[in-house]
C-alpha cells in the first residue's frame, strides 16, 4: 500500500532501536528513527543489495522522494548505479560551483593581485564586483556568452563612463583568458565585443607648448606670492619633468648636492610590485639651476624629511592638489597647464628645440619603460652622463625663454 502525506505527516518512531520502515513500493520506504525521517530505496545492483538515499523528509516531501525513486529507476533499467550516478551529480555539482564566473574571477584576481599595487588590486576588484559579479557572478564561465557580456558593457556605456566600460571588457577577457588557461571554459566572450563599444575620446594632461607662452609661465612662476616651498616646487617641476607624485614626495636623504644629483628609489617610482622591489632606482641628474633652487630651499625644509612637506603637518608631503592650485592661481587654466603637463612639455619642447638628443635618452629621464617585450629585460642603459649635458642644456634654454629671447622654431619630423 501506498503511502500518503498524513500519514508520513503524522507517524511517530515506535522505540524500535532500527527505527520503522514504511514502504511506498518500487523499493522506496520512509525510514524513521529517534532523530528524524528519512526516504530511502532498496535495490539489487550485480546481485549485491544497496541502499539509495533519497533525501531528509519533510525537506524532501512524499511528491519528491517518489520523483527521486522513479529517476533511480530509469537509471536501474539503463544499466546504472543509482548511487554512482548520484556521486556523478554531486561531483558535477561541487566543479560547477568552482567554475563560476565569480570563482575563476576572485582566484585570478588572488594569483594576480601579488605583483599588482594595492590600489591597483582594489581598484580591479572594486570594478569586477560592481559591475560583472553582480550581472555573471553565479553563472558558469562557460555559460557566458557575447552578446550577454557587451549588454551588461552597454549600460556601463550608458552612464558615460567609456573608460570604464573599455576597462570591464579587459578585465573580463583576463577572467575567461584565465579560465581557459585553467581548463574551466573554452572561449573568450570579451575578444568577440572588440569594436563593438564607443571608442574613448583620447585626452592628454593639459600642457603649454608653444616657447612664448612658457616663457610667460617661467616669469609667473619667478613671481609666484604664495608660499616659497610652492614656487620652488613649480621650478623644479619644469626643470625635472618628474612625475608629479615623485617631485611632491622628495626626501632630502635622495638629494646629492655635491654629485648633482638626485637618485628616486625604485619603490617610490611607478611601478609594479616586482619593480619596486627589485627594480634599479632612477637617477636625475641636476643642472646647475636645479641646485640653486634646492639650496634656496634647503633652510626652510633641510630639517625635515620632506623637501616639499605640508603646510598643516611636516610629517606628510605637500597635496597633490598644491601645484595644479598654484597654477590656477597664477592665472592658467585647467585646459591649459596642469602639474603633469610639465613632462609634456618637456618631451616636446625637447625634441624640437634642442637638436642632437636622442629620442632615448629623453625618455630615460622621463622613466619611460623601453619600448618591446624584452626591452626592460635587456635595454637597461640609464644614459646619465648624456643625461646631465641634456638637463643643463634644457635649464640654459628656459632661462632663455624666461627672458623673452628669441627662438627658432623646428619643424616638426614627419
Amino acid at each position: 500500500m501506498s503511502l500518503t502525506d498524513t500519514f508520513v505527516k503524522q507517524t511517530k518512531w515506535s522505540g524500535r532501536a532500527t527505527g520503522d520502515k514504511h514502504s511506498d513500493g518500487g523499493g522506496m520506504y520512509l525510514h524513521i528513527t529517534s532523530v528524524g525521517k528519512y526516504w530511502r530505496m532498496a535495490y539489487r545492483m550485480q546481485g549485491k543489495q544497496k541502499t539509495l538515499a533519497l533525501g531528509v523528509y519533510p525537506a524532501v516531501s512524499l511528491a519528491k522522494a517518489r520523483k527521486k525513486r522513479d529517476e533511480a529507476r530509469i537509471s536501474l533499467a539503463e544499466g546504472k548505479d543509482p548511487v554512482e550516478v548520484k556521486r556523478e551529480v554531486k561531483a558535477a555539482e561541487i566543479a560547477l560551483a568552482a567554475n563560476t564566473f565569480e570563482q575563476v574571477a576572485l582566484e585570478y584576481h588572488k594569483v594576480k593581485s601579488e605583483s599588482w599595487s594595492p590600489k591597483y588590486a582594489s581598484k580591479w576588484l572594486g570594478g569586477m564586483k560592481t559591475y560583472l559579479l553582480t550581472a555573471f557572478g553565479k553563472r558558469p564561465i562557460n555559460s557566458i556568452t557575447a552578446p550577454e557580456l557587451l549588454a551588461v558593457l552597454r549600460l556601463v556605456e550608458k552612464k558615460g563612463i567609456l573608460d570604464t566600460a573599455h576597462t570591464l571588457k579587459q578585465n573580463a577577457g583576463q577572467v575567461f583568458r584565465f579560465g581557459i588557461q585553467t581548463g574551466r571554459c573554452d572561449h573568450n566572450p570579451a575578444a568577440d565585443v572588440t569594436g563593438a563599444l564607443k571608442p574613448v575620446p583620447t585626452t592628454h594632461m593639459a600642457a603649454i607648448l608653444e616657447p612664448k607662452r612658457v616663457g610667460v609661465l617661467l616669469r609667473a612662476i619667478d613671481d609666484y606670492g604664495g608660499h616659497p616651498t610652492t614656487r620652488v616646487a613649480l621650478a623644479l617641476s619644469a626643470l625635472l619633468f618628474q612625475r608629479p607624485g615623485n617631485i611632491r614626495q622628495l626626501e632630502w636623504t635622495w638629494i646629492d648636492i655635491e654629485k648633482a644629483m638626485l637618485t628616486i628609489p625604485a619603490s617610490s617610482m611607478k611601478r609594479s610590485i616586482y619593480g619596486k622591489s627589485n627594480g634599479r632606482p632612477h637617477f636625475v641628474p641636476l643642472s646647475a639651476q636645479a641646485i640653486e633652487f634646492i639650496k634656496e630651499i634647503q633652510p626652510l625644509t633641510g630639517m625635515r624629511k620632506f623637501v616639499f612637506p605640508s603646510l598643516r603637518t611636516g610629517n606628510r608631503p605637500m597635496s597633490d592638489m598644491t601645484i595644479n592650485g598654484a597654477l590656477r592661481r597664477m592665472g592658467f587654466p585647467q585646459d591649459e597647464m596642469s602639474a603633469h603637463g610639465f613632462r609634456a612639455m618637456a618631451r616636446t619642447l625637447i625634441a624640437e628645440q634642442l637638436p642632437g638628443i636622442p629620442p632615448d635618452v629623453i625618455e630615460a629621464q622621463l622613466a619611460h619603460g623601453k619600448s618591446g617585450p624584452l626591452g626592460m629585460a635587456y635595454d637597461r642603459a640609464e644614459y646619465v652622463e648624456q643625461r646631465k649635458v641634456m638637463m643643463q642644456r634644457w635649464a640654459d634654454y628656459l632661462d632663455k625663454l624666461r627672458a623673452g629671447a628669441t627662438v627658432l622654431e623646428f619643424k616638426k619630423a614627419s
